[in-house]
């Protein structure tokens, strides 16, 4: 206690900035997990969380044995999969891209232009995407003229998960290369003229060079992504999917909505499957970061 006491006389003035954070988290983050116990209780509104019958893992049980148990477990997995394939490593590689380009203008222009995606509301993205694969869309009349069927692709569930993971792809690309952009400016440029020397041309240069310095970077936000495997943003799917691609489209998170808020108000159930959801994302943090840290020296704790 002393100790605290005289570090906080020393850094009082970087206490009170961090504390809008604790805050935050203290009251949006840990204070609603107190709700979480109504995922063991038939919770009526009524009642209360403390006057709700216990039921115990009787929602969660019912979960599992539910018809939709695998086959949101499959479309969250995939999505995640190839989100994982295809979108985690495109910041990197544009990153490698934009770094080996000399001329400074161009350069701040392909960025600012790759950076407009994440600011744009995600409903005006959403609109645009569902604009360009309608039937009579620009993106499926190149489709058309390359000889696929003329369809409206948002209403064919083989086509859900392509077109998410392609939009994702042109949002974030450009605001998450930012990070690896930082790493790479913090390489010590006498790696490279070592290399050069060494006569290595530039792709040696970004194998041998750059990518063992951001290799770091990259395990800790591959850790991150593993802790989310099983869960997704799911106001972008909300806002794409329809009746007619629940069977690709349908995620944990959407189910969650439907049951908690917008179909029956199952408020325990939408919460024992939300829990479940949590405590399996936590396993999966815990794996990723026990396997990081025994291949590689960089892990999260």
């Amino acid at each position: 206690m002393k100790t605290l006491a005289r570090d906080y006389k020393r850094h009082k003035y970087l206490y009170f900035m961090i504390l809008p954070v604790v805050l935050y988290y203290a009251l949006f983050q840990y204070g609603p997990l107190y709700g979480a116990i109504i995922a063991f209780k038939d919770y009526r509104i009524a009642e209360g969380f403390l006057g709700s019958p216990w039921v115990g893992f009787k929602h969660f049980l019912s979960f599992f044995d539910s018809y939709y148990f695998w086959r949101l477990m499959k479309n969250t997995l995939l999505l995640n999969a190839y989100l994982l394939l295809f979108s985690f490593p495109a910041p990197i590689i544009f990153a490698l891209l934009i770094n080996e380009i000399g001329r400074s203008l161009f350069k701040r222009f392909v960025q600012t232009v790759t950076y407009l995606p994440h600011f744009i509301s995600l409903i005006v993205i959403c609109g645009m995407i569902t604009q360009f694969v309608a039937r009579d869309g620009m993106i499926t009349d190149l489709l058309v003229w390359m000889g696929m069927d003329r369809t409206a692709l948002l209403g064919q569930p083989e086509y859900f998960r392509t077109i998410y993971v392609v939009s994702d792809i042109w949002q974030s690309v450009g605001w998450g290369s930012i990070i690896y952009l930082a790493a790479i400016s913090g390489i010590n440029p006498e790696l490279y003229e070592a290399a050069t020397i060494d006569g290595a041309n530039k792709w040696r240069q970004t194998i041998n060079v750059t990518l063992p310095g951001i290799l770091p970077i990259i395990i800790i936000l591959f850790i991150l992504k593993m802790g989310n495997m099983l869960e997704i943003g799911f106001e972008k799917i909300i806002l794409l999917y329809n009746p007619n691609t629940y069977v690709t489209a349908d995620v944990i998170n959407t189910f969650v909505y439907r049951k908690g808020l917008g179909e029956s108000f199952e408020f325990s159930y939408a919460t024992a499957v939300g829990l479940f959801q949590a405590v399996i994302n936590f396993i999966l943090l815990i794996l990723a970061n026990r396997f990081s840290r025994k291949v590689s020296d960089s892990s999260l704790w």
